[in-house]
Formats: C-alpha cells, sequence, structure tokens
C-alpha cells in the first residue's frame, strides 16, 4: 500500500525542512482472534459463538495498521518480537502488505506468536480479554535500534503488558520509563499506552513512564487507575474528574499533552495550558459491530495529527472520527478508512457535546 500525496489529505502537508518523519511503533504484537457471542457465560455454562475472525491485535501492530488504511503520507516502522510459527508470519506479512518496514520486528524461538481470544456479546458490545503473552514477554531494550529509525515519533504500547519492560530500574523507575529515555535522547517524540489491566499496578509501572513521554494516551480506566482520581461513577464518566486526573498526569512528567478518551468524547490537557474536548461521534447503534480495536483507532487518528503538526483540537477529531470508523467492523481495524472518509462519519451523524468548561 503506496501512501497517496500529502495534498488529497485535510492536514497541513510535512514541513520539507524537517529530517525526520514517521512513526515507529513498538511493544505487544497480537493476533487478535474476536469472537461474537450471545451471552457472557456465568462460570460452569455455556454460550454461542455467533461469529469469528483473526486480525491485528495489540498497540504498535492496530496503530501502524489504522495508519496505513487512513493513508498516513510518511513511514510506518514496526519494532518488536513475534514467534517462529504460522501466526508470526501472518503479522510479518501484513505489515509489509500495508507498506510496514518490518527490519526490527524479530523473531523469537522461544516462545509462540502472542494471541487475544476477544468475546463480545453482540447486545451490548461488552468485551473481555483471554490472552497469551507469548513472544512478547521477552521483548527487551536489546531489541530497539533507534539508530537504524530516523521516524519523528516512537509510541510504545501496551505498558502493564510488557514483562520485561515493566521490570524496575534502579534509575528510571522502569525499564521502559528506561527505553523511553533513550528515544527522547535519540531525537523522537513519544508516546504511550496502556492496557486496561485489573490491578494495583498501575501507580508503580505508568508512572515512571510519564517522566519521558511527550503524549499520553489513556482511557478513563486505566486514568482512574493510574492518578486514583475516582472517574467512572455509576457507570457514567464525570468530566471534571477527568480533566482533574489529566491535570495530574501532567503534572508527574508529561512533557506535551495528555489525552483521555472515553465512549462519550476525549479531553486533552498540555502543558501550555491549553485544555480542549470533542465529542465523539453520535454513530447509531445499527452501525456499531464491535468495539475493539476502538482505543487503538483514536489514537492512530491523535497521532497522525500531531505527526503534521496539526493543532490539537484537529487531531483530537482525527481520533473520534477513526474510532468511529472502527466501530463498523468486529476487528480493530477492517473498519478504518482513510482519512477523508473517516471525517465523513463526523460530518454525517455529528458529535456529541461535552458539557464542561475547559481553558482553551
Amino acid at each position: 500500500m503506496q501512501p497517496p500525496n500529502a495534498d488529497r489529505l485535510t492536514f497541513d502537508p510535512l514541513n520539507i525542512g524537517e529530517e525526520r518523519s514517521g512513526i515507529l511503533a513498538g511493544g505487544n504484537w497480537i493476533v487478535d482472534r474476536p469472537k461474537i457471542i450471545d451471552v457472557y457465560p456465568a462460570q460452569d455454562t455455556l454460550a454461542n459463538i455467533l461469529q469469528e475472525t483473526s486480525s491485528n491485535g495489540g498497540s504498535p501492530y492496530n496503530i501502524l495498521i489504522d495508519l496505513a488504511r487512513l493513508q498516513a503520507p510518511f513511514p510506518l516502522e514496526a519494532v518488536g518480537l513475534v514467534g517462529e510459527d504460522q501466526a508470526g508470519e501472518f503479522i510479518r506479512a501484513d505489515c509489509r502488505a500495508h507498506g510496514i518496514d518490518t527490519r526490527q520486528l524479530l523473531v523469537c524461538k522461544d516462545a509462540p506468536t502472542s494471541y487475544t481470544d476477544v468475546m463480545t456479546v453482540r447486545s451490548t458490545g461488552r468485551r473481555t480479554f483471554f490472552h497469551q503473552r507469548g513472544a512478547n514477554a521477552f521483548l527487551d531494550l536489546t531489541h530497539f535500534g533507534f539508530t537504524q529509525s530516523r521516524a519523528r515519533i516512537f509510541h510504545l504500547g501496551y505498558l502493564l503488558l510488557l514483562d520485561r519492560l515493566d521490570q524496575p530500574d534502579p534509575h528510571h523507575g522502569t525499564v521502559a520509563a528506561a527505553l523511553l529515555a533513550r528515544a527522547q535522547a535519540a531525537g523522537f517524540k513519544t508516546s504511550v499506552d496502556v492496557v486496561s489491566e485489573d490491578s494495583d499496578r498501575f501507580t508503580q509501572i505508568v508512572r515512571p513512564a510519564l517522566r519521558h513521554c511527550d503524549y499520553c494516551v489513556l482511557n478513563e480506566l486505566e486514568a482512574e487507575r493510574t492518578t486514583g482520581i475516582e472517574i467512572a461513577r455509576g457507570g457514567d464518566v464525570d468530566l471534571n474528574a477527568v480533566l482533574d486526573a489529566a491535570r495530574e498526569l501532567l503534572k508527574d512528567g508529561v512533557r506535551e499533552w495528555v489525552v483521555i478518551h472515553f465512549s462519550t468524547g476525549a479531553i486533552a490537557v498540555g502543558a501550555n495550558r491549553l485544555e480542549l474536548t470533542q465529542g465523539s461521534v453520535k454513530l447509531p447503534q445499527a452501525h456499531i459491530a464491535g468495539t475493539v480495536g476502538a482505543g487503538d483507532a483514536f489514537a492512530a487518528g491523535l497521532l497522525l495529527g500531531l505527526h503534521q503538526r496539526a493543532s490539537m483540537d484537529v487531531a483530537l477529531r482525527y481520533g473520534v472520527c477513526a474510532a468511529a470508523a472502527s466501530l463498523t467492523d468486529p476487528t480493530c481495524s477492517a473498519g478504518v478508512k482513510p482519512l477523508s472518509e473517516c471525517l465523513q462519519f463526523g460530518q454525517t451523524f455529528g458529535f456529541r457535546q461535552l458539557p464542561i468548561q475547559t481553558s482553551r
């Protein structure tokens, strides 16, 4: 897949004088096996599988495929580990077919390619994940060759799901934080994402990474667990609490932007004191085939805007429109379309309003 000329897209073209261009994404490389089920069963009872597929999964894999489908006009590069198996070759071939550089997507002989069974209840869209960590558990500092890349942004995900990178580091707090520090020293802007894990590990693993992070992109659960600020109350998102959590994460050391996304939209807080909101697309329920991958599609649209130096309000709109497109297919990325077509979802269905006062 060859990217189109930048003038076919709606954002400003790349500054010609910049040496760095592109996004290098590393972390979890996963084959997702989404299954649509009729009901989530109680233990020892049965549920029926109504539909199943196999597709890309994991933060870097999803984001790079999404960027390719959005027709991002800059290089896309992969870094990580896959197994010496059919699933690993599927990932590498899929990346090559989408024009993604796989020179740093290495083969691990000690473990299989990671996979996740994703169970989605048809009537609600609620998801449950059963995960095999596989080769991702062996990913370490030595696998990242920052001198081999001239990308502008390095994205790492998911913290809390990378065994060796989540380990303590005496100088930086965690190995992942040390990795992000190296990336910044090599000239990259850095971006991080976190897995929605049900644990109390967020503070010890996520917060050290924030000191070496330019862009932090989390959902409401991850932001709540990281900051200790209650955001989800009675099934609703407290927008003022989201704003407080974003400010708290910025105080933890994020250099430029904290972005927290949720089903009704997103809030961004910048080191420049700007605070912005963007409602999600009012996509009719009939158009929603599944929610898996929507968060990564949001991150892909956001990073596309940030790479192109669009204003944050424009980048947020790219994010929610890419997420809306993702919702139209049960897999992570098959619903994502070229950026102009994703933006059409917003123009067609409109955006939710977030009733909160922010400073612009």
